[in-house]
């Protein structure tokens, strides 16, 4: 199980050749994406800012988002966590302990200074691409 955090997907979803959209792409193929209504509902609301809905064509974002969405395992987190700086973040956190994911992808400095946190790796697109 491998979690994304809104601003992968955002950065994956702006260009398709760029090094988060590749480590998109490693994950669709070698991972199973794990989402909850929670992480789901920012990445959608994220991708529908006035500044990405004009730099990402809205055919991108559906299909990233339709990629997401139809590989993913669903879960429910039941354990609420406190960990991050910025509580909002909280729920990726919450997301991979529910679904046992070994990584959470994330450009978000609130999140990458855990790295690791509770034996979950927090990895930048370029770090998750250079794993084994």
């Amino acid at each position: 199980m491998i979690v994304f955090d809104a601003s992968a997907v955002v950065s994956a979803a702006l260009k398709a050749d760029s090094v988060p959209a590749l480590a998109f792409l490693r994950a669709e193929e070698t991972d199973v994406f794990a989402l909850s209504a929670a992480v789901d509902g920012e990445i959608s609301e994220v991708l529908a800012r006035p500044a990405f809905a004009r730099a990402i064509p809205p055919e991108r974002r559906a299909g990233l988002l339709a990629a997401l969405r139809g590989a993913a395992v669903w879960f429910d987190p039941a354990e609420r966590v406190a960990d991050c700086r910025d509580p909002k973040d909280d729920k990726y956190l919450e997301l991979a302990l529910a679904s046992g994911a070994g990584v959470i992808v994330s450009g978000d400095s609130d999140l990458l200074v855990l790295d690791p946190w509770r034996g979950i790796r927090i990895l930048r697109p370029a770090d998750y691409l250079a794993l084994p």
